[in-house]
């Protein structure tokens, strides 16, 4: 029985003296380096948490992003300021808002619809240093303004806008502002979409409404006093214009879809704000039905294209008229809807493709000029043709 016993001591000793032979230690691997600004080339791509792996789970390590958020906020939160407007003879409150400031001389962008109206605009910065200013102009179209202060240059320290063709959807971005008058207030998001339309805030003497094009929609929250303050990247470029938000009518509060006016836009407006007080628009003189897509009237209508411009009609000696563009001239009738049905099929401008009515009106903003001539690519009937046409400026 003793030996019995002493055997069974015996296995066990070798079954552990086996186990220790086969234990192997594996070291755990060294932190990342922490990631700063200084370190960042100047179009570096949004940065991912690292996924370490270790023998029994794998770890997330989110430092590298707490880091760059925040590194990002610091930068930029001094450029961004607080828009207070007020207006008529006893100067009452209308409304705030953000903006951020683009050149040591005082320039700040904010949108339009913060400071129409307004009589008085104090601007108050990050340090609590409040300045009146003065507006340089305003463009309703793209609900950008451009205002100014005169302040010491070293109070300022402008934000660098990036560029906002190269933005991806899925791209994390970072929106500063005061929203409800929380100064500073820092949110995080991803581009949720590019190339929204949003109408524009007027419409012109004839009562012709205009739409603001090419806009990015994220998820980062957005809620009333962000309006006018930077959508940034990963870089702390500036991408956006931060401007509306969708509702449901009743509550003004953020429901993850918001709208920036993109930074390509941006620059355009401001250099022409900056020089005339007010922006111009290449204008074509044409009219879509707004009801639905060139892909839909395709399937609809048995037209040869499903992408392109319809015109539904041409302006009375609008530049497309004066080419010799042709406007629906027959009525027809679509899930219960009137169409003007047998007008131009527009599908190039200078033989770059437009898709829709949005593209083109996008297109002639950002790369054509007013007075300019741009060959029309149209499709009437069997016909393709080349038309001629000179651009006016859009109808205030």
């Amino acid at each position: 029985m003793k030996a019995i016993k002493w055997l069974g001591v015996l296995l066990i000793v070798m079954v552990l003296a086996a186990g220790c032979r086969e234990f192997t230690v594996v070291e755990p691997p060294a932190p990342p380096k922490p990631v700063t600004l200084a370190n960042l080339p100047a179009n570096a791509p949004t940065v991912l948490p690292q996924a370490i792996a270790t023998p029994d789970k794998l770890v997330i390590q989110s430092d590298a992003v707490d880091q760059l958020l925040s590194n990002i906020y610091e930068r930029a939160n001094p450029a961004v300021v607080n828009i207070d407007v007020a207006g008529g003879s006893d100067l009452t409150e209308l409304g705030s808002g953000s903006g951020f400031v683009v050149d040591q001389d005082g320039h700040i962008v904010t949108n339009n619809h913060v400071i129409d109206g307004a009589d008085e605009i104090d601007v108050t910065f990050w340090d609590g240093t409040v300045a009146t200013a003065k507006v340089i102009g305003a463009d309703p179209y793209s609900d950008l303004a451009l205002i100014k202060v005169d302040v010491d240059p070293a109070k300022l320290d402008p934000l660098t806008l990036g560029d906002s063709d190269q933005i991806k959807v899925g791209q994390r971005v970072i929106a500063i502002g005061n929203p409800f008058g929380l100064v500073g207030t820092m949110t995080v998001g991803i581009v949720s979409g590019k190339g929204r339309t949003l109408p524009a805030d007027t419409s012109t003497n004839s009562g012709n409404n205009f739409s603001n094009p090419d806009i990015i929609q994220t998820d980062a929250a957005i809620n009333p006093g962000n309006s006018g303050g930077p959508l940034l990247n990963s870089a702390g470029e500036v991408i956006g214009v931060n401007s509306a938000i969708r509702t449901d009518g009743t509550n003004r509060a953020n429901s993850g879809v918001g709208f920036a006016v993109p930074s390509n836009t941006v620059k355009r407006v401001v250099t022409q704000l900056q020089a005339n007080g007010r922006v111009s628009y290449p204008y074509l003189g044409v009219s879509v039905d707004s009801h639905f897509t060139t892909g839909e009237l395709a399937l609809a209508l048995n037209l040869p294209v499903a992408k392109g411009v319809v015109i539904a009609t041409v302006v009375d000696g609008g530049p497309a008229e004066r080419a010799g563009l042709k406007g629906g001239d027959q009525q027809v009738t679509v899930r219960g809807i009137p169409v003007r049905s047998g007008g131009d099929i527009i599908t190039a401008i200078d033989g770059d493709p437009i898709n829709s009515f949005d593209e083109m009106i996008a297109y002639l903003a950002a790369k054509k000029q007013v007075g300019q001539t741009v060959t029309v690519t149209v499709l009437r009937g069997a016909q393709t043709l080349q038309v001629p046409l000179t651009l006016d400026e859009r109808p205030r």
